[in-house]
């Protein structure tokens, strides 16, 4: 049968109210602005930093110690392909910068 005790019940009536706000606290921070933009700009950060280290990547190389190979299957020799050229990676992060810049300015008058 259900609890007929009156401290036994009061007692559940708060820990059922202690447990509702932290769930509506917790879902407030969730859905906050200033949280959301927060995870927004993480996510952007970590993107940059990933297409940062591939753009390494692509202009200097692989890492010391990992093997390349070359035409056919055979190990690269150190410096045995040109450098590659820096022109298009240049001007695609010029474009990103402007964009961002772009993206950045249009939200701060809207605002």
């Amino acid at each position: 049968m259900a609890d007929t005790d009156p401290d036994a019940l009061e007692k559940r009536i708060e820990r059922t109210r202690a447990e509702l706000a932290r769930t509506v606290d917790a879902i407030a921070d969730r859905v906050s602005p200033k949280r959301v933009a927060e995870r927004g700009v993480a996510k952007a950060k970590a993107n940059a930093m990933d297409f940062v280290a591939s753009v390494e990547d692509l202009v200097l190389g692989p890492p010391r110690g990992i093997t390349t190979y070359g035409p056919e299957g055979a190990e690269a020799e150190p410096g045995e392909y040109p450098a590659r050229d820096l022109a298009p990676v240049l001007i695609g992060v010029g474009i990103v910068v402007a964009v961002g810049a772009t993206i950045v300015l249009l939200r701060r008058r809207s605002r």
